[in-house]
């Protein structure tokens, strides 16, 4: 069921033409940095989009001008995990891994319960706030983190929400989602059992 969820999404969003990509990825960061979840954050982390992603660009760009720290994840691949690392450029700042991700070339890691809100990506989200990643499971481990207690941002287009994706155990679901359209905030309460 995954499996089959993740092509279709990619399918759809390889198709979305550059310029659209580009609007709407404006629009959510207007939504996000708008929120209140943003405005009181000091340490945001967040993605490095793929071509294929809404476009974080914007977003990181803004947060320096809103004087707020930015951290992106840099992948341990050996131990299956992401250490939050310190950006202050997207160019001399960053590099690109063999996987095609773009990462912090190097800095100490900076400690998790530092961390205000994390923006999450995902292939897809529901109206529930669960996410499908790309299978790996590296968001949902460093989420699972016990000293992390902010904000988790699912960032995505409004084509990426559906009404149920499937979600396991160790699947951590976001607080909060913005999209291209609206923002939703999800209770802890409101969550369906397991």
């Amino acid at each position: 069921m995954k499996k089959e969820l993740r092509q279709k999404v990619r399918r759809m969003l390889e198709a979305m033409p550059q310029p659209e990509m580009a609007e709407k990825s404006a629009l959510a960061m207007d939504l996000l940095t708008g929120s209140s979840e943003y405005n009181r954050a000091e340490i945001i982390m967040v993605f490095l989009s793929l071509p294929t992603e809404i476009d974080t660009t914007g977003l990181v760009l803004r947060a320096w001008q809103d004087h707020k720290r930015v951290l992106a994840p840099r992948i341990s691949w050996e131990q299956r995990r992401m250490m939050p690392t310190e950006i202050r450029s997207l160019t001399s700042d960053l590099v690109e891994t063999s996987m095609g991700l773009r990462e912090p070339v190097s800095g100490p890691p900076i400690p998790i319960s530092l961390i205000d809100i994390v923006i999450v990506p995902g292939l897809a989200f529901d109206t529930s706030g669960d996410r499908l990643g790309r299978g790996r499971g590296f968001y949902d481990r460093f989420l699972a983190h016990p000293e992390f207690n902010g904000v988790t941002c699912g960032f995505a287009f409004e084509d990426q929400v559906l009404k149920e994706v499937p979600a396991e155990a160790l699947d951590r679901p976001v607080s909060m989602l913005v999209t291209d359209k609206r923002v939703r905030r999800f209770s802890k309460k409101s969550r369906v059992a397991r």
